[in-house]
């Protein structure tokens, strides 16, 4: 199922929204040449999070094989890469993907809470999922990267400001294509069942190459900070605005 719109417009600009598929689109054409290398590889290596790394269990000047071509030095504090690492991606439909669901929830979610807390809770969530996939998988040696964390996080309060808002959805069944209208809550609830679903093989040290539970910590991170960082007026001036009855 993938998201093309959803029924719950707006009550003031999403300049933080904005601001955040500009930065990760920048950061994907200025540091990450277009996925190309080799600034593509470096950019993985230097600024992705090392699980490892990250918990000192592998020090400076250790190698970290990253594909068949190329070998990841480990520098000195790599900590900063919890925060980097939300601002790069893996490839194409890795970025494109991510920003068009933060285009599709984010700027709902930035109309709840006013562009400087939702600023703050996006990267609170970036933060959290980058966790939650270190304590997953706290010896790995391979780079996590992408904003679908912090993302999974607009995701979470969406779904509890908005659950019954409608999302047009994309489904595709091998060569069969159509299109459906769902509730918010089941659109994002069966988003994260996946996401869950998807990691339990990497508790059992099986998983492969996408970080499930970074997206399941971002996502339980954007429900229980929702609280804190949404306003209510603001939330009650959005449902006078739209309707009651559609959430």
């Amino acid at each position: 199922m993938f998201p093309l719109r959803d029924d719950n417009p707006t009550l003031s600009g999403s300049w933080v929204t904005f601001a955040f598929i500009g930065l990760n689109a920048l950061a994907w054409f200025l540091v990450q040449g277009f996925g190309g290398d080799p600034a593509f590889s470096e950019s993985i290596c230097s600024l992705g999070a090392i699980p490892a790394a990250v918990l000192g269990t592998l020090g400076p000047g250790s190698e970290v094989p990253l594909g068949p071509q190329h070998v990841c030095t480990i520098g000195g504090s790599t900590t900063y890469t919890v925060v980097t690492s939300m601002f790069m991606h893996g490839g194409w439909f890795h970025i494109l993907g991510n920003l068009w669901f933060l285009y599709v929830f984010g700027d709902n979610v930035e109309d709840a809470m006013g562009p400087v807390r939702f600023a703050v809770f996006y990267l609170v969530c970036g933060i959290a999922a980058t966790a939650a996939h270190i304590a997953s998988s706290p010896e790995s040696a391979v780079p996590v990267v992408g904003a679908s964390g912090a993302i999974g996080g607009v995701m979470g309060a969406y779904a509890f400001l908005y659950p019954r808002v409608s999302v047009h959805l994309l489904i595709t069944l091998g060569f069969y294509v159509t299109t459906t209208v769902v509730p918010a809550w089941m659109m994002l609830g069966y988003w994260f069942v996946i996401q869950v679903v998807g990691g339990l093989p990497a508790l059992a040290g099986s998983g492969g190459g996408v970080a499930f539970w970074a997206h399941v910590g971002g996502f339980l991170a954007g429900v229980a900070l929702l609280p804190l960082f949404r306003v209510p007026a603001r939330v009650e001036a959005h449902r006078r605005h739209v309707g009651r009855d559609r959430f």
